[in-house]
């Protein structure tokens, strides 16, 4: 069971995962399968981040069997969030 500062750390990295893959487009999303191997997380791991962040209203997930990520988008809400943060950091 991963704690609570693991689980926040996974939801980060799924995010700016996405926003870098995607380069903030609503139209492009990425595998599960992909982060997962980019984020060397376990799936049940990936799921449980993907669930906070779908109830978050930042991203969309389309789910496979077994509450496994099958393709994962951000949201409108998703992107500006990752925008204001990138705007922080220069």
């Amino acid at each position: 069971m991963a704690t609570l500062r693991e689980r926040k750390t996974y939801r980060q990295q799924v995010m700016k995962r996405l926003y870098e893959a995607t380069e903030g487009n609503r139209l492009l999303g990425v595998t599960g399968a992909q982060l997962r191997d980019d984020l060397g997380v376990h799936e049940e791991d990936l799921a449980a981040a993907c669930t906070y962040l779908v109830g978050e209203g930042l991203i969309e997930v389309d789910w496979a069997t077994g509450n496994t990520p099958a393709m994962v988008t951000l949201t409108h809400q998703g992107i500006r969030i990752m925008e204001a943060e990138e705007e922080e950091q220069g």
